[in-house]
């Protein structure tokens, strides 16, 4: 039998992520966005997480601890991360909330934008940030620059 070149389960992009404390990380992300964990594999030491998996929604997320000498650098050990992972909900207030409760910050509060969707950004205790939108309605392009116009003018 054929081995599949895209493994069962998974999207043509993964995001993978690397975090300070993945073990921590993993039981934030099963608090804020409902995470499941599907596999782990310990690093050298026997305490870091070399590779491990997540599941958030029909998405997986692979993580591992940082590794400073393999280059491995959360945004916590570089300072800065140019990364937002999007989450599309049915409900973006409700799992803003759950996000802020289990210990993200808000980098962006959540509101109802021009390009039609109530969005929020937060960042969570890696360093790494998570938008969070549910889709409110549908816009043309021209009613969306219109929009962006008035927004940008305040």
């Amino acid at each position: 039998m054929a081995v599949k070149r895209i493994p069962e389960g998974f999207h043509r992009v993964t995001p993978h992520l690397t975090v300070r404390d993945a073990a921590a990380m993993i039981e934030f992300y099963k608090k804020a966005f409902g995470a499941v964990e599907k596999r782990r594999a310990p690093g050298p030491d026997g305490k870091s997480i070399m590779h491990a998996e997540i599941k958030i929604g029909d998405s997986t997320v692979f993580l591992n601890d940082e590794f400073p000498e393999m280059g491995a650098f959360s945004p916590l050990g570089s300072k800065t991360t140019p990364v937002t992972l999007h989450i599309f909900v049915e409900d973006a207030d409700k799992q803003f909330a759950q996000a802020l409760s289990a210990g993200a910050e808000v980098v962006m509060p959540l509101a109802d934008q021009f390009w039609g969707d109530r969005y929020g950004i937060v960042k969570d205790p890696s360093g790494h940030q998570w938008s969070i939108a549910h889709h409110v309605e549908d816009l043309t392009p021209q009613q969306m620059q219109e929009r962006m116009g008035k927004a940008f003018c305040q």
